[in-house]
């Protein structure tokens, strides 16, 4: 091991057990001998000298590469013991904190998301083959953050919970008219006209994401209720009595934040409600995964309250609620993985190893992002007036359980569900 790279991790590494094997076979071990054993194996003296000089990028690019190998503990032990001893400051490193300084600095470079740029981003990951997904996700394809009511919930009990949570945010009624921005494989906005007998409108940039979601409506008969466009948000004009975006703020970078709440605001009703569902931080604004950004989600951006608040309050926006949920998108990355390991081979036989050990890499990282960095989910309701909903929260907790009791009872009348047709795989990235 070079000594560069010895020194950065004797500093970094005071608590855990980490064992490092080097190009040349010598082993050494960081850490205090505490807790769960883990193990790397970095393979080549190229690999050796990214990771000297910089570790956030590099030790997930040799891993993906086969120049890296994890022999105990995952790559989730790995990124535990970085968390857990760098905190949310980064690696105590001179070029370390001052290259992710630069990335701090330059973020908004890296978020110009034009209409153009978000298209061409969102298929870089949610144009990948609907095969991929289904071989990790519920079975109504929630790709995001689901809530876990209660510990012991199975990954499809806390989608459905989540979409509860959500619907009863929204304070829906009969006939109302609602946007879904960002609307995914069509699960909510489905559910959401199902459960309340309104006229739901999603768009999305995905064209794998819009295709799959037209199906499902076909399929389930509501396709005069629910209609999903390829189409960028910031072309809509109607007007809507209710707002819900899951999943999509992540994407629309900094920069555009303020045109995000200014259009949504133009969207909504003079009585309108919008619930907003995003990852964000509990800390200071930083710069977004050197490797995420790269690899998995290009233009992303995951923001502070901080930063979301001010582009709100200048949109004319009234916030009504915030709700914080902590390790709720840790559990559901752990299903995640779990159910991704169980179908490796399959994903390997649809894209390739590479893939599948950067899909790995992505999906452990982001869980102990969640559970020991500063990474949670905002949901925040917002209004156009605030009188326009009641003035305690009790409402919403009476309407989850309205919900989980009619969800209760069509399971039980209803036969076993027809899958959604199976598309054609769209290539790789």
């Amino acid at each position: 091991m070079n000594i560069l790279l010895k020194r950065v991790l004797d500093r970094l590494v005071r608590i855990g057990n980490l064992k490092v094997t080097g190009p040349k076979g010598s082993t050494v071990v960081f850490g205090d001998g505490s807790g769960e054993p883990v193990h790397m194996h970095i393979k080549t003296a190229h690999a050796e000298r990214a990771i000297t000089f910089d570790p956030m990028l590099a030790v997930p690019e040799a891993y993906m590469d086969g120049e890296l190998d994890i022999l105990e503990g995952g790559v989730l032990g790995v990124m535990r013991i970085a968390f857990q001893n760098m905190g949310s400051g980064g690696i105590d490193a001179t070029w370390s904190k001052a290259i992710e300084g630069l990335r701090h600095a330059f973020r908004r470079l890296q978020q110009i998301n034009t209409a153009s740029r978000s298209r061409r981003n969102v298929q870089r990951h949610y144009d990948l083959s609907g095969d991929l997904y289904r071989l990790f996700l519920d079975e109504d394809m929630q790709y995001s953050c689901a809530y876990f009511e209660q510990p012991d919930m199975t990954l499809d009990e806390a989608q459905a919970a989540k979409k509860r949570h959500i619907a009863a945010k929204l304070r829906l009624k009969p006939g109302q008219t609602v946007l879904d921005i960002g609307s995914g494989w069509g699960g909510l906005g489905l559910y959401l006209a199902k459960a309340f007998d309104v006229d739901v409108q999603g768009v999305t940039l995905s064209t794998e994401q819009h295709a799959v979601a037209t199906d499902r409506a076909h399929a389930q008969g509501l396709e005069s209720h629910v209609h999903f466009e390829l189409k960028d948000y910031r072309e809509l004009n109607e007007r809507f009595d209710r707002i819900v975006s899951v999943g999509m703020f992540e994407h629309v970078g900094v920069n555009h934040f303020r045109t995000f709440f200014d259009k949504s605001a133009t969207l909504l009703k003079p009585d309108g409600v919008m619930l907003l569902h995003t990852i964000g931080r509990s800390g200071v604004p930083w710069a977004t995964s050197a490797f995420i950004r790269k690899y998995i989600f290009p233009g992303g951006y995951i923001p502070s309250l901080s930063e979301v608040m001010p582009a709100i309050e200048k949109s004319g926006l009234v916030v009504t609620d915030v709700e914080i949920l902590r390790l709720h998108y840790a559990d559901t990355l752990k299903h995640w993985s779990q159910r991704f390991a169980a179908n490796r081979d399959k994903a390997k036989a649809i894209y390739d190893e590479r893939f599948c050990r950067m899909w790995e890499f992505y999906l452990a990282a982001s869980e102990a992002a969640f559970r020991w960095q500063d990474l949670v989910i905002f949901q925040i309701q917002i209004a156009k007036k605030n009188d326009t909903l009641p003035m305690s929260r009790d409402y919403i907790g009476k309407c989850e359980k309205a919900l989980e009791m009619r969800d209760m009872g069509h399971r039980e009348k209803a036969p076993a569900a027809a899958k959604p047709a199976r598309r054609r795989k769209v290539a790789d990235k």
